[in-house]
């Protein structure tokens, strides 16, 4: 028999009792109250190291740094505007703004604050999240009820827990960590590869306009999207979906415009002319479909005579990405100057030899895929293990959490 389940027959045999936070508040066991308002401009007129958190729920709803600070203490916050999730506040000096709520436990010796924030999170799961909704301090202390067991049972419940998020973030950390040292691995070997510094007069530097033709795409919109038609790269997508190569297309077009559109053939890189970064411009992906693939207006067709994938890596160096940056127009959105992008010159090996040229050019392609393989391996696996990690979690926390209510248990 369990620790918990050995727990749970000698302080509840005869079910758990639920309460509102509403209940909790009116008997003492818990604070209610929300965030004071904490602007942009308050950030920079008082800057500080104090972490301020606002209505976000991505990652732990930080809105910036402060150098005030409202509490010190251990608390559960969450966003006002739409009843975000909550998120559990361990003890440090910070603050949250006037679109949170924040819950104080004033009587630990009979509630948990981590217990309380597990029993929230999952009632919140069960909710339908309304963005119209305004979740007032005065409209959660009715929205929620929790088990509230004797204070043994929360406590082993919370280790438990506790220790499956604990070993979640440790082995997150660590395929974060394998991940970031791949990469950087990787990149190192690209660039002593593709830098050809022992090949002397075995490698020519040529522009890329002596090598190729640059052709623009046609425009079409997200509203020309379709389940089947003709098959599409759009220039968001390629900084978004697409790595190096790729040899199918993500989105479709309807049919009839199939005559008004221009196309990438098989082996024909693909690279933006826009970009948020000026690293995102010129972004290319080689297009190896077995059939030719539309692209958008923001995109050039680069057609040329050398492996298309060896091409496609040279434009991910950091040498080719500086002297990319120089053919870019910097207004309110960074534009390639296609001109002077065609001038940018990337390593040809064996230049009078076509055959051994390509053979070379496949070889450092093999070897490059090979470590591309490697970081993409652990980059997808990443986000699938946390989001399993965290079903798992949910799951064992439902349970752990199901109690029979006393009249269930009389019953």
């Amino acid at each position: 028999m369990s620790k918990l389940k050995r727990l749970i027959e000698k302080y509840c045999p005869t079910g758990v009792v639920f309460r509102s936070l509403g209940e909790l508040e009116d008997a003492g066991v818990v604070a209610l109250g929300r965030g004071s308002v904490i602007s942009k401009i308050d950030l920079s007129a008082c800057p500080g190291e104090y972490p301020v958190y606002s209505s976000s729920a991505a990652g732990i709803g930080e809105f910036g740094r402060y150098g005030k600070f409202m509490f010190e203490d251990e608390r559960i916050s969450w966003s006002i505007d739409g009843g975000g999730r909550f998120f559990f506040r361990d003890v440090h000096r910070y603050s949250v703004t006037n679109v949170c709520g924040w819950l104080k436990v004033k009587e630990n010796n009979i509630l948990s604050t981590r217990f309380l924030f597990h029993a929230l999170s999952a009632a919140w799961a069960t909710k339908f999240f309304d963005y119209t909704k305004k979740a007032h301090p005065s409209v959660i202390r009715e929205e929620y009820s929790v088990p509230f067991p004797p204070i043994e049972v929360q406590q082993e419940i919370v280790r438990i827990l506790d220790t499956f998020t604990q070993l979640t973030a440790e082995l997150t950390a660590e395929l974060t960590s394998e991940l970031t040292a791949r990469k950087k691995q990787y990149k190192y070997y690209r660039e002593q590869l593709l830098s050809f510094e022992k090949m002397g007069g075995e490698v020519e530097w040529k522009a890329l306009g002596d090598i190729g033709e640059f052709i623009r795409g046609k425009r079409f919109t997200k509203a020309d999207y379709v389940e089947e038609g003709v098959s599409v790269i759009h220039y968001g997508e390629i900084y978004t979906r697409y790595g190096v190569w790729v040899d199918h297309a993500f989105s479709k077009v309807r049919d009839d415009m199939a005559g008004s559109l221009r196309y990438a053939e098989p082996g024909d890189v693909v690279l933006t002319d826009v970009g948020e970064t000026v690293e995102d411009v010129g972004k290319a992906v080689a297009w190896l479909g077995d059939e030719r693939v539309a692209i958008h207006d923001h995109c050039y067709a680069f057609r040329h005579s050398m492996n298309p994938k060896f091409v496609s890596y040279c434009m991910q160096t950091q040498y080719f990405i500086a002297k990319k940056a120089k053919h870019v127009a910097r207004t309110k959105v960074n534009t390639l100057l296609i001109n002077g992008f065609s001038k940018v010159e990337i390593p040809v090996p064996f230049p009078r030899d076509p055959d051994k040229s390509l053979a070379e050019q496949a070889r450092i392609v093999a070897i490059l895929d090979k470590f591309d393989v490697l970081t993409n391996s652990i980059s997808e696996c990443l986000p699938r293990e946390i989001a399993l990690r965290q079903k798992q979690y949910e799951h064992y926390r439902d349970q752990l959490l199901s109690f029979p209510t006393q009249e269930e248990a009389v019953a």
